[in-house]
């Protein structure tokens, strides 16, 4: 995917980087798997941080919960310790378990000592219930799909309904996988989104309020709108050198470019946003040294501030404008958001 996604409002003044990716920021690779058959649409995507392993090379991490309607792996001690010591994972909600195994496996594969003489390891797993179009009662994701996508893992990737967001819904159309990026105080701010949130009637797109024609082109009965249960992971990726503390300030700022497109975290929706620098790692082993570098001043934060609510909201529209149809369980359907409102091909 490149910057000029035919199509798309450009969200902000900050420039993109080359990809409008997360993948501008420099060692951030993503991989998918996609299982798409019948009732089964579901899958994997794995975002890695760097090249290395993650176990031993730690990097910088922190989270914010917006709203916890979720069932994510490993949130606790990314907020005890502040780094990740796995690549990021993404499923169905059924499928954080058999994920969160699989990293374990991976792990211990590349570090054998691992729970012996080595400490053990922290899975990170984040999920969104794709059970309109899945079939997920059938928990068909398991290790080798985790292996898959982390084997398919690149800087150029597919984003729309695939991996994780195989199944995902949006805005009562078809949601899943969005990622863009910002430039801004002379770093990269990237974002992927699993989008499967939000309400046909409160779709806001760059500022212009599309629901309302929306709904009505869905058919959405009047009266009441449905109440918002679905959830929306927010992954940022920055080479600025920032702290745990500083990254939890940037995850944040992460709700602001999803309330741009009309969320309000509701009652039923798990939004989660983690944001991890790739500025520096830190040694597993404490007879290696420590990193040693000036950390971002405070003041100087804005800028990365605005990058973050920008490339999230620019995030859920690619997930929006990359997504095609998909018929999943029980011949439920979602359609794409450009064939129900194809003017918006031409919003920019």
């Amino acid at each position: 995917m490149t910057a000029s996604t035919p199509g798309v409002p450009r969200v902000g003044c900050l420039p993109a980087g080359p990809l409008d990716s997360i993948a501008d920021v420099a060692g951030v690779t993503v991989g998918h798997c996609t299982l798409a058959e019948g009732g089964l649409q579901t899958g994997v995507t794995v975002i890695r941080p760097h090249g290395g392993d993650p176990y031993r090379d730690k990097v910088p991490a922190a989270a914010t919960v917006l709203n916890g309607f979720g069932k994510s792996v490993g949130l606790v001690q990314v907020d005890e310790l502040g780094v990740l010591e796995t690549p990021v994972a993404l499923t169905n909600t059924f499928a954080v378990g058999a994920v969160a195994q699989a990293q374990i496996r991976a792990a211990v594969a590349a570090n054998p000592d691992i729970g012996r003489a080595l400490p053990t390891v922290n899975p990170l797993v984040f999920e969104c219930n794709d059970g309109y179009l899945n079939d997920i009662q059938r928990m068909a994701v398991a290790g080798q799909h985790y292996d898959a996508a982390l084997a398919d893992a690149g800087p150029e990737f597919a984003q729309g309904a695939v991996g994780a967001g195989r199944g995902m819904s949006a805005f009562g159309v078809k949601g899943g996988i969005g990622s863009a990026s910002r430039v801004a105080g002379g770093h990269c701010v990237g974002a992927l989104v699993l989008a499967n949130f939000g309400t046909a009637e409160s779709l806001t797109v760059a500022g212009r309020l599309v629901g309302p024609e929306l709904a009505r082109r869905l058919a959405l009965p009047d009266g009441a709108p449905e109440p918002e249960k679905g959830s929306i992971i927010m992954i940022l990726a920055t080479d600025a050198p920032l702290d745990a503390r500083q990254l939890r300030r940037l995850s944040l700022r992460a709700g602001a470019g999803l309330a741009r497109t009309g969320s309000v975290f509701g009652h039923g929706s798990g939004d989660i946003a983690l944001a991890f620098s790739t500025a520096y790692t830190v040694p597993d082993d404490a007879a290696r040294p420590m990193p040693a570098l000036a950390l971002l001043h405070e003041t100087l934060l804005d800028p990365l501030f605005r990058a973050a609510a920008d490339s999230v909201e620019q995030a859920i529209l690619h997930a929006l404008w990359h997504a095609t149809p998909v018929q999943g369980r029980d011949g439920h359907r979602r359609a794409a958001l450009l064939d129900v409102m194809p003017e918006l091909r031409e919003s920019r």
